[in-house]
């Protein structure tokens, strides 16, 4: 008998008793697998079945390959298709590996006094394994990265164009969105090079969630506080602005302006602060001398004269009815004060009252609003306020007078 007709008949001889103890091989595995790995014992009785169906498969496959190893890529990958295609989304790629390895430790029991042709046999083929796991985690990753990115830009677009509907929240859950409660819209310019993974582990630095939207030449982010589980809720002094947080951003935008859209309490309400900062980076070059982040609110004049009704709204809301509700004499003092070029003496000289008196009445305005109307970017703020709260006033009266008139 030839040596090559002996390794042939040991082959077979071999292959029939890998055959003969296989489903010990398959009990065994399971057995270990529930008392070795804590997540396989935790796992819902059908997840379960599911990867003791993945076990079973590769010791099969193995036999198959034993047989004929020139099927190995064939094989190995045939073991995945025998699970669900949910059970990727449970089973991470370690633990398919912790699987992987585990099968083979008892199958190396189970043939140990074989030969080690055998032995080595079996780490060849956990290696092939091995490589198609990575392989189709890795395939699973791109195409929920594609899907992913396509759905944060569906995200982003519906918070821009305010068409919100029932399924933004659910859609912002799969996206992995943290946040629990406030959030800002950040509007700059797309830089040549951007590496969004920079700018996500960059944003978790800074304890915030980020959904990010590239709009050609235009870069959005909508930031909201994460929310860490594990500790408690910071204090609302603990916590970093959404303008320092911009500023931390910063770098990863393109040259021009930024402008930061006012803070919102929750997402469902985030296109109102994209409205104010997509008009606010309309009208940026406008305010030769703004900072790079700039708020939204602080573009209010130049947002009003572009024919924003928003920020006509505010200023008006803001500003002048305040004042009107407050005093009278808040909004003559104000209106006397920036007419005679931030003159306290002009203004106390008009007024008939001391200058000391028109100081005591800018404080009050400054109090009641918040604006202090001695720096030159407020005063013009407070002007522009003003005057479409004087032409607001003026419609109101008119058509106030003409019902009246209508009904006499």
């Amino acid at each position: 008998m030839t040596d090559s007709t002996r390794a042939t008949m040991d082959k077979q001889e071999t292959l029939a008793w890998l055959r003969r103890i296989a489903g010990d091989i398959s009990t065994a595995t399971l057995r270990r697998l529930e008392d070795s790995l804590p997540w396989y014992a935790e796992m819902p009785p059908g997840r379960r079945s599911a990867v003791g169906l993945v076990a079973q498969a590769g010791i099969t496959s193995f036999i198959e390959w034993y047989e004929d190893p020139s099927e190995a890529p064939t094989i190995a990958a045939d073991i995945f298709a025998a699970a669900p295609r949910e059970l990727l989304r449970s089973v991470s790629l370690q633990q398919t590996l912790q699987l992987v390895r585990v099968t083979v430790d008892v199958t190396e029991e189970k043939i140990a006094g074989r030969g080690d042709h055998l032995r080595e046999a079996i780490l060849l083929y956990s290696r092939e394994v091995a490589f198609t796991a990575a392989d189709v985690y890795a395939r699973a990753a791109e195409s929920r990265g594609l899907w992913d990115a396509r759905l944060e830009a569906l995200v982003v677009d519906t918070i821009l164009t305010g068409e919100t509907d029932e399924e933004l929240p659910s859609r912002i859950a799969a996206l992995g969105w943290h946040g629990h409660g406030q959030v800002s819209v950040l509007v700059g310019t797309t830089p040549p090079s951007f590496d969004v993974d920079q700018v996500r582990r960059r944003a978790r630095k800074l304890g915030v969630d980020v959904l990010i939207g590239v709009q050609g030449s235009r870069l959005v982010l909508v930031l909201g506080r994460a929310e860490d589980p594990g500790q408690d809720k910071p204090s609302d002094d603990e916590q970093m602005s959404f303008l320092d947080i911009a500023g931390a951003l910063e770098p990863f935008f393109g040259t021009g302006h930024l402008v930061l859209g006012p803070t919102m309490d929750a997402l469902v309400d985030a296109s109102r602060s994209a409205r104010a900062a997509l008009a606010g980076f309309a009208v940026a070059a406008s305010w030769r001398s703004a900072p790079r982040p700039v708020e939204a609110d602080d573009l209010l004049p130049e947002r009003a004269l572009a024919g924003d009704t928003v920020a006509k709204h505010t200023l008006i809301e803001r500003i002048y009815r305040p004042l009107e509700g407050h005093s009278t004499d808040l909004v003559t003092t104000l209106w006397s004060y920036l007419d005679n070029g931030r003159s306290l003496e002009a203004t106390a000289r008009e007024l008939f009252v001391h200058p000391n008196t028109v100081r005591y009445r800018l404080k009050r305005v400054s109090d009641v609003i918040g604006w202090d109307a001695t720096g030159p970017r407020e005063a013009l703020i407070l002007q522009t306020a003003l005057i479409l709260g004087s032409i607001g006033s003026s419609d109101f009266v008119k058509k106030r007078q003409a019902a009246r008139r209508a009904r006499s």
